[in-house]
């Protein structure tokens, strides 16, 4: 079908022109079924935006877009900082979509290729499976922390975090361990990084003959206060831990705080382990693993600028790896 128009897209959704045009440029004001509709008929007519009025707008807004759940987070921001340092000397515009919910997150990944209103995406930790991917080839997106091969992207291996985690632990001589990480992910869209650090974290203890019990092990909402409420907890086992790993430096500042509460020293009664490596994590001495996260968004938009030039361009896959940066605190 040639020459559609937004007007046949609504006559065949059986919607008004102003709720496909929702569809497209305000996804998560329209409710699933209706959504989902309109994006069937869009599909099915092949319909895309007038060529000259893209042209026009591409001209005068040049638009990189990142998707990213809880942006306000410390590390997203952070990471959010390396994307918005790599293209502030370019013309590209800078659009954030922060996804709190499974319904923004489908609603963005459906209509952001659809919508065509941006030139190059970058996803944040957010998990793209082979139907997401199929429509979002209309846009040329790199991923970060999570990867599908039909896209370039920046690489972190959480596994190898956790692990890394209990052996810098262990070397320290610490034989009576704990854990506290995160649950404020996306079910279905967003990446369990607590959970795969608590796996090689555990999967190393075991390996070196070290339990963690249960009791050792907290799972909190990702706020410093749910942390420090669980780290309360910790120390007041029979046998309290002398090392915590926390999944995040924020969870990690949480407990610390309970830890100065109860009038333990560190490293000296507890030792206390983070990850990510946060600007804030050098003023407090947080030792901690880093995740190098300006790196991260700077080398995700070297990836996407190149794959806009030449969108042939092979895929790669950057890997970064993970250290950990010794300060006091462990």
């Amino acid at each position: 079908m040639t020459n559609v128009t937004i007007y046949d897209v609504a006559r065949a959704a059986g919607v008004s022109i102003a709720t496909v045009s929702r569809v497209l440029n305000s996804p998560q004001r329209v409710n699933e079924r209706t959504r989902q509709a309109v994006l069937v008929a869009i599909e099915q007519l092949n319909f895309v935006p007038r060529a000259d009025a893209m042209a026009r707008a591409r001209r005068r807004h040049q638009r990189v877009g990142v998707l990213a759940p809880f942006f306000t987070a410390p590390a997203f921001v952070q990471r959010l900082r390396g994307v918005a340092a790599a293209i502030a000397n370019s013309t590209y515009e800078l659009v954030v979509y922060s996804v709190e919910t499974a319904a923004q997150c489908r609603g963005y990944l459906e209509s952001l290729p659809v919508a065509r209103r941006l030139d190059g995406l970058v996803v944040m930790s957010l998990c793209v499976d082979d139907r997401v991917a199929e429509r979002l080839q209309a846009l040329p997106t790199v991923l970060i922390e999570t990867a599908h091969p039909a896209f370039p992207g920046v690489r972190i291996d959480n596994e190898a975090g956790g692990r890394m985690a209990a052996r810098y632990l262990l070397d320290q001589g610490h034989t009576r361990l704990a854990f506290v990480g995160g649950d404020s992910e996306i079910p279905g869209y967003t990446l369990h990084t607590s959970e795969l650090r608590l796996a090689g974290y555990r999967r190393t203890l075991h390996e070196a003959g070290i339990a963690l019990p249960e009791a050792n092990v907290r799972i909190t909402p990702n706020t410093l206060e749910a942390a420090r409420q669980q780290a309360h907890v910790l120390f007041g086992l029979p046998a309290p831990p002398t090392a915590v790993f926390a999944a995040s430096d924020l969870l990690a500042m949480g407990v610390l705080k309970a830890a100065r509460e109860r009038g333990l020293r560190t490293p000296g009664d507890v030792a206390v382990l983070g990850f990510d490596d946060l600007d804030i994590a050098d003023f407090i001495g947080l030792t901690t693993i880093s995740q190098s996260l300006d790196e991260t968004g700077r080398i995700a938009v070297e990836l996407l600028v190149a794959r806009m030039v030449d969108a042939t361009r092979p895929i790669q896959h950057v890997n970064l790896q993970l250290h950990v940066v010794r300060r006091e605190s462990a």
